[in-house]
């Protein structure tokens, strides 16, 4: 049995079947599509979420980071040096407890044969960088914390 359409083109672009034996035809069960579409977009939307927030993260932990540099710059800039900084070398922050100063020193906690003098508290080893701020290799402390701003 054929279903008579005099229209060819519409014939042609009807999403359901005219024929017999044409393919077979079923409603599609709407909830259940939506249902799957919903799905996988929250899917790849907490994908894309996750990969996000692993990027504020990292900002972030950058951000801290330059904060830390900018404190321990403005520390060693303000402390007493009897030398000239190269950029590059690593240097050691302290407190002189004679003069009451932070200074920067060459010598580390353990360069000193007789062990360091007492009145030298070691907070941090630090290192100038390039575009003059400076980094803290590794903190250090006989005397509890390192120095704030």
């Amino acid at each position: 049995m054929k279903i008579e359409d005099k229209d060819l083109i519409r014939h042609h672009s009807i999403e359901y079947p005219m024929e017999l034996g044409a393919p077979k035809f079923e409603p599609i069960q709407i909830q259940e599509k939506k249902d799957l579409m919903i799905n996988v977009a929250r899917s790849a939307a907490r994908k894309e979420y996750d990969r996000i927030m692993e990027l504020v993260h990292v900002l972030q932990k950058q951000a801290n980071e330059l904060m830390r540099r900018m404190e321990i710059t403005e520390i060693i800039h303000q402390a007493e040096h009897k030398f000239a900084p190269i950029v590059g070398k690593t240097y050691w922050l302290i407190n002189n407890k004679m003069t009451n100063k932070y200074e920067l020193v060459k010598s580390g906690p353990n360069d000193w044969s007789a062990g360091h003098p007492d009145h030298y508290e070691y907070f941090a080893e630090v290192r100038c960088l390039g575009d003059q701020t400076w980094e803290e290799v590794s903190p250090y402390s006989t005397a509890g914390s390192a120095p704030d701003l």
